[in-house]
């Protein structure tokens, strides 16, 4: 049988974090599911790692919006989750998206995008206040900001949406949701929980991880020209 969703993950040396992403599939209550890792070069163990749990897919060019869309071609199934290699699902995650698209006019869904790792209560606050509060509302205020580590989307909507934009490095994930919008509804899923690695805020600090994405997203929206950098943190 064919899957009814296909996971996707992009990863670049990250030997240390896709087991969180790994082990929190091999929990999942609904089993229709594949996996496709897309790794961009990676010098470590990653695709050792991940080889006996998911169809692997080298992708030479960089960014996640390429990695992305080279597993959404690869995909078998009709819905397709985009997860991080650092980001852990919760066990009912496949299944609550299941269901939620047996709603006609859905095209897209998310849910929360809590902490991974034990968070300062700053961090842990910044992070619901993103996911639970900030997401919600540009959802109902039609200007949907899905976060990329928890985007559940059609195929064949995403296909019609031409996928993300594989020429940015940055917003990649928010400017394909605006453009879902037109295809049909982008519904938020409290249940449709992940938890995803704190390292970057940890290394860019709070103040500066909020700075960035406050500033790309004035960029985006006033210049249409997000940030080109992303820098890596391993």
């Amino acid at each position: 049988m064919n899957p009814e969703i296909s996971v996707i993950i992009p990863a670049l040396n990250e030997e240390n974090y896709i087991r969180h992403a790994i082990e929190g599939l091999s929990a999942q209550t609904f089993r229709n599911f594949e996996t496709i890792v897309v790794d961009g070069g990676s010098k470590d163990k990653t695709i050792k790692l991940a080889e006996k749990h998911a169809k692997i897919i080298i992708q030479k060019k960089p960014g996640a919006a390429v990695a992305r869309n080279s597993g959404a071609r690869a995909a078998k199934g009709r819905l397709l989750l985009f997860l991080d290699a650092d980001t852990r699902p919760s066990p009912g995650l496949l299944e609550t998206y299941r269901k939620v698209f047996k709603e006609d006019d859905v095209v897209a869904a998310t849910g929360p995008v809590l902490p991974l790792e034990k968070a300062r209560a700053t961090v842990a606050a910044g992070y619901f206040f993103v996911s639970m509060v900030f997401v919600k509302a540009s959802i109902l205020l039609s200007r949907p900001c899905i976060v990329g580590s928890n985007f559940a989307v059609r195929k064949d909507s995403f296909m019609k949406a031409k996928g993300f934009n594989s020429k940015m490095i940055t917003y990649e994930d928010w400017d394909l949701s605006l453009r879902l919008k037109k295809k049909g509804r982008i519904k938020f899923v409290d249940k449709a929980e992940v938890k995803t690695s704190v390292r970057r805020i940890n290394a860019w600090g709070v103040f500066g991880f909020f700075a960035f994405y406050v500033n790309n997203m004035a960029r985006y929206t006033f210049l249409k020209k997000p940030r080109k950098e992303y820098g890596q943190i391993r």
